[in-house]
């Protein structure tokens, strides 16, 4: 795997997204169906450009949160009827979630939408994020900032299937394990795209 920023836009180019497909935790679970009246929302994937490697920033929200508590997420969150794209719902949820400022953010493209079983409609914004980027987060909303080398969260061997039951029902998800951190659920799901969107499309 030989991933670079410049093979990485390439790809975005090449390939655009279309915005009509639509992933999410139905994916694994055949017969789960879409949730009407989805919420609009949009996280940044992250890529901070270090001198010959990538990593992905990443949050583990607080355990008091209404949705998705202590859970590992992406920045981001609930559009805003004054954002004007996912891009501006992104980089905004993000400078307020962890003091990133927009400057040091560049995107590139978006990946599929995905959709949650808790009826959130959620736009990935793919981004470059400069090293020279320093981080305040809300301590309300997010617990710990962390960062987890892009190799490792495109290394297939790092890609495993869970199951939990969730009420009555038994589903399966995408989960990738590290260093005590259980990244699991959308997130991981997003991550699965990701990878099939750089390394198999």
């Amino acid at each position: 795997m030989n991933l670079t920023p410049e093979s990485i836009i390439k790809r975005f180019d090449d390939y655009p997204r279309n915005s009509i497909q639509i992933r999410g935790d139905h994916d694994l679970n055949s017969g789960l169906p879409i949730t009407k009246n989805l919420i609009s929302a949009a996280v940044l994937i992250g890529l901070i450009k270090y001198p010959g490697k990538l990593a992905v920033l990443l949050t583990q929200r607080t355990s008091h949160l209404q949705h998705h508590p202590g859970q590992i997420s992406f920045p981001g969150g609930q559009s805003n009827p004054n954002d004007k794209s996912p891009e501006e719902t992104a980089l905004r949820e993000t400078e307020e979630e962890v003091g990133l400022h927009r400057r040091y953010i560049k995107p590139i493209g978006r990946l599929c939408e995905y959709v949650t079983r808790t009826g959130f409609s959620i736009t990935p914004v793919v981004a470059f994020i400069e090293p020279t980027f320093s981080i305040t987060h809300d301590p309300f909303e997010v617990e710990e900032v962390f960062e987890v080398p892009l190799e490792f969260l495109l290394n297939p061997a790092n890609h495993k299937r869970h199951r939990r039951k969730f009420g009555k029902q038994t589903r399966e998800f995408h989960a990738m394990p590290f260093e005590g951190h259980y990244i699991w659920g959308a997130t991981a799901g997003m991550l699965i795209n990701l990878y099939e969107f750089l390394i198999i499309k």
